[in-house]
């Protein structure tokens, strides 16, 4: 006699499974049929290329994205897609920053379903710089790099002219670093040196670093900059980064001296001390605010252009307290002239050099438009001529006589 158990819970459950599971496969087979890994590859391929066509987005592009040429030649420029699209499109272009152009012709068009690019002369009215935008229609077209910066200069001559100072003041800057070192060496002393104002070109040099570095080799600021100037290019070139960074040794070799040298028991002044400590914090307070996410746009350039103004103040007063100071002692004993003559050579020549600019290129809103770098070159010049004043005219008498004395000291 054969004897039934009842099923258990779980046997239920699991026969209930399995009929769930025969049925999905049964209604898998009749829409999908047999699997077939070849006819999968396939349909998964194409489905692929589907996804990177929608991802891949249809722009306008140009050659190149910059033409510098005289304004009695002719340049060139090329406008293309980055891929067939199924429409005709029509171009047209607008013009930033002035009429210095020759007007490109507009309504031509590139056919849909093709690779043709269309080819364009560009002649000038006159010398300047302006922007040529291109325009798509149908607008769902990507022109956001569809933009050529054009530069038209009047004499190629001025270009070598300009180039030649450049270097001269950048050499001449360079190097006025270091007579006041090599004077502070031979005397072994640092009295008549004032500390404020090496204090304050530590500082400012090294938040002009800061802000060329970070403006040239930080991915997250050259994205920002770019965002807030589309047609912009980074103002800052290799050189500038070198004599900043340079600076800033040469102003550390010159600290270590103040301390390793007499010194008369020179310090720091409370006003420079203060307004350095006030700067610190406003590098502080700005950066806690860019990390807690307070500045929604561009935080990192809020950050940056706050350290470069601070650079530009302290470059338009740093030579003040030394003016003061030798006012005070009556005597320019301890300043190395030579490091002047350097400084107002590479000053002149800065200046030379952006009249030029701005003539050849017919923008003097160059010089007018960025008063505080022009400004703080003139200032520069306008004190180390007070300087040269007080060495060579108001102190020169007290200047012999402290020189005479030290060498009796036998510290020269």
């Amino acid at each position: 006699m054969k004897i039934l158990h009842k099923p258990t819970l779980n046997q239920e459950r699991c026969e209930t499974e399995r009929a769930d599971f025969k049925r999905h496969c049964s209604i898998s087979r009749l829409i999908f049929g047999t699997f077939n890994p070849g006819i999968f590859t396939v349909a998964f391929g194409l489905a692929f290329s589907l996804c990177v066509s929608l991802v891949t987005a249809q722009k306008l592009q140009v050659s190149t994205k910059d033409l510098f040429f005289n304004y009695k030649d002719t340049a060139y420029f090329s406008v293309y897609l980055n891929r067939p699209v199924s429409d005709d499109i029509t171009l047209s272009f607008t013009y930033e920053n002035g009429d210095i152009l020759n007007c490109l012709p507009n309504n031509l068009t590139i056919l849909a379903n093709s690779n043709s690019t269309l080819n364009y002369n560009v002649t000038a009215k006159e010398a300047g710089h302006t922007t040529i935008r291109a325009d798509a229609n149908p607008n769902y077209t990507d022109v956001s790099d569809a933009f050529v910066r054009v530069k038209v200069y009047k004499d190629k001559s001025l270009l070598i002219l300009s180039s030649v100072f450049g270097w001269l003041y950048f050499i001449a800057w360079t190097v006025s670093f270091y007579p006041q070192l090599l004077l502070n060496w031979k005397r072994k002393s640092v009295v008549g040196l004032s500390f404020d104002y090496v204090a304050l070109n530590m500082v400012g040099y090294i938040y002009y670093s800061v802000f060329n570095i970070c403006l040239k080799h930080i991915h997250a600021v050259r994205t920002e900059y770019f965002e807030l100037f589309p047609t912009g290019v980074i103002p800052v070139d290799l050189n500038d980064i070198f004599f900043a960074c340079h600076a800033v040794f040469a102003t550390f070799v010159n600290m270590v001296q103040c301390f390793m040298y007499e010194k008369n028991n020179q310090k720091v002044s409370l006003v420079v001390t203060v307004f350095l400590i006030l700067s610190f914090i406003g590098a502080a307070i700005f950066l806690v605010i860019v990390l807690l996410g307070f500045v929604k746009s561009y935080p990192w350039l809020f950050l940056l252009y706050y350290l470069s103004y601070v650079y530009l103040v302290i470059s338009m007063i740093n030579y003040v307290p030394q003016l003061f100071f030798q006012c005070k002692r009556r005597s320019t004993v301890g300043w190395s002239i030579e490091a002047t003559f350097l400084d107002i050579s590479g000053g002149i020549l800065s200046i030379l050099q952006m009249v030029i600019n701005a003539y050849n290129f017919d923008d003097w809103i160059a010089i007018f438009g960025n008063f505080i770098k022009f400004g703080s070159g003139l200032v520069s010049v306008l004190c180390d001529i007070l300087l040269f004043i007080q060495h060579y005219y108001m102190f020169s008498n007290h200047y012999k006589k402290i020189e005479l004395n030290i060498q009796s000291d036998g510290i020269d």
